[in-house]
């Protein structure tokens, strides 16, 4: 891996981390992926932060679907759910294929990154 990657990623890892949507095990995998970064360990846990963010990222479609459910309803609120909802399918409509939440949004460029 390039400096320049390695610094792209770690840049992007930081943002996840700090996110506050993001779930735990891509916590844990940025982490290990922080620990291992410029050692004989960072393939390995490359692989495995790359195998979490893509595992993690939400399509916008799932986010709509989410968004719109009685179960969306229950976790964001009623009118926080509708908001979400109404953001989704703006940017949906505008080409997004992804959530655009901080989350995702760097699963994205780590995604992008490790292409």
């Amino acid at each position: 891996m390039t400096e320049e990657i390695r610094n792209t990623l770690t840049e992007e890892v930081k943002k996840l981390i700090a996110a506050p949507s993001a779930c735990q095990e891509a916590k844990a995998a940025c982490e290990k992926w922080l620990a291992a970064a410029g050692t004989a360990d960072e393939e390995a846990a490359t692989a495995i932060l790359k195998k979490e963010v893509n595992a993690d990222i939400m399509p916008i479609d799932g986010l709509i679907g989410f968004a719109g459910s009685d179960a969306g309803k229950a976790l964001f609120g009623e009118e926080r759910a509708a908001a979400i909802l109404a953001h989704a399918k703006d940017i949906k409509e505008k080409g997004a294929r992804f959530c655009d939440c901080p989350a995702c949004s760097a699963c994205a460029e780590i995604i992008g990154t490790l292409k």
